[in-house]
C-alpha cells in the first residue's frame, strides 16, 4: 500500500508563505483524487483543497485566492502552496488520496503549520 510523507510545515508570520509537500511511495497517477485537509486543535478535520487526476481543483472558501494545489507526477509528489497566511490557518495539514470515487481514504501522518507573530 502506498504511503505518504508530508513536509514543509513550520512557524510563519501572518502574511507569510509556506509550501507543503506530500511525497508518495509509489505513482500518484493511479489516484482519482488527491488533496489536503487540515485539523485545528479542538476542531474537526476539514477539506482545504483537492486535485483530480484530470486536473480539476476545488478549494475551501477560506483559502480561495491564497492557496494553490499542484502535483509533479514524475516526483510522485503533491504540493500545497500557501500564501498570505492567517492565524486561522494554523492546523495540522494532512495529505489525502482516493483510488476511486467514493473509495477508501488514504492519509499521510500530517505536518504542523503555525501562523503567529
Amino acid at each position: 500500500q502506498v504511503q505518504f510523507v508530508e513536509s514543509g510545515g513550520g512557524l510563519v508570520q501572518p502574511g507569510g508563505s509556506l509550501k507543503l509537500s506530500c511525497a508518495a511511495s509509489g505513482s500518484i497517477t493511479r489516484f482519482y483524487i488527491m488533496g489536503w485537509y487540515r485539523q485545528a486543535p479542538g476542531k474537526q478535520r476539514e477539506l482545504v483543497a483537492t486535485l483530480t487526476r484530470g486536473g480539476s481543483t476545488n478549494f475551501a472558501d477560506s483559502v480561495k485566492g491564497r492557496f494553490t494545489i499542484s502535483r509533479n507526477n514524475a516526483k510522485n509528489t503533491l504540493y500545497l502552496q500557501m500564501d498570505a497566511l492567517k492565524p486561522e490557518d494554523t492546523a495540522d495539514y494532512y495529505c489525502n488520496a482516493r483510488l476511486l470515487p467514493g473509495g477508501n481514504d488514504l492519509w499521510g501522518q500530517g505536518t504542523q503549520v503555525t501562523v503567529s507573530s
